[in-house]
């Protein structure tokens, strides 16, 4: 259910992810390509979007099972948080390799996905496929913290106030505002993450301080450097939340 919902959202949304890595890359939208090549490093994308989300949701659901036995009802909230973070640490070893390869694609639409894959491989070896595993990982808790928390509160408020189970619908709705609130409150870090994975090997965002990037985007550009593609950012994920978490109950409910 979670790596259908991956793929389905991960290739709907795709044009989108890609203005909003144009618009965060350090070379500006227009000379990383503009409009042009707009489903540059698809195929990335679709070959690491089943197993991610797949990762995440058996991770999330049975941490989330063991944890229920064991904590009062009050302690809900930081189950879902708990859950989710450990689900996104383990994702993350499926993501970030191929979030390199796209997002390299997306900002050099001249390039194929298995040229830059091969040249990533012989100039930085393994480790340069796994070039802002600890950003992206800063950036997916502090999101997850915030999204599933809100996304599973909202769905039992929605559950108690009709007096009965939330619909697939119902729960995308919830998605959606849940991952659009969660998308703005983490941008300044998913802009350090992508200044890192672009960055050229030797410079110093290519070491991977989240920190470092962090202050150097806020000395050159300010806040609005620091929220740069927020607006995709959030549209993107509101409408990838009602999809991603719509499409995983529709598909669990199917399946069970």
């Amino acid at each position: 259910a979670g790596g259908v919902a991956g793929v389905c959202v991960d290739l709907i949304l795709f044009p989108l992810d890609t203005v909003k890595t144009r618009l965060q890359s350090p070379q500006g939208f227009r000379k990383a390509g503009g409009f042009r090549g707009i489903y540059a490093g698809v195929p990335s994308t679709a070959i690491g979007s089943f197993p991610n989300a797949a990762a995440f949701f058996i991770t999330y659901e049975n941490v989330k099972t063991m944890m229920h036995h064991s904590s009062a009802s009050y302690l809900t909230p930081a189950t879902h948080m708990v859950a989710a973070s450990i689900g996104e640490v383990v994702a993350c070893l499926i993501r970030v390799p191929s979030e390199v390869v796209k997002q390299r694609a997306q900002v050099s639409p001249s390039s194929s996905t298995l040229r830059i894959l091969s040249h990533t491989l012989y100039h930085e070896g393994i480790q340069g496929l796994y070039r802002g595993y600890k950003s992206t990982v800063l950036r997916e808790i502090p999101f997850s913290l915030v999204q599933f928390p809100l996304w599973e509160a909202l769905k039992d408020l929605w559950s108690w106030k009709q007096g009965h189970v939330v619909d697939s619908w119902q729960s995308a709705v919830c998605g959606a505002f849940a991952g659009g609130f969660a998308a703005a409150v983490t941008t300044p870090l998913d802009v350090a993450k992508t200044r890192i994975m672009l960055a050229k090997a030797g410079s110093s965002n290519a070491s991977g301080n989240v920190l470092s990037a962090l202050g150097g985007i806020w000395r050159t550009q300010g806040l609005s450097g620091l929220f740069a593609g927020v607006v995709p950012r959030m549209a993107a994920i509101s409408l990838g939340g009602f999809i991603f978490l719509g499409t995983y109950e529709k598909t669990r409910q199917l399946l069970l």
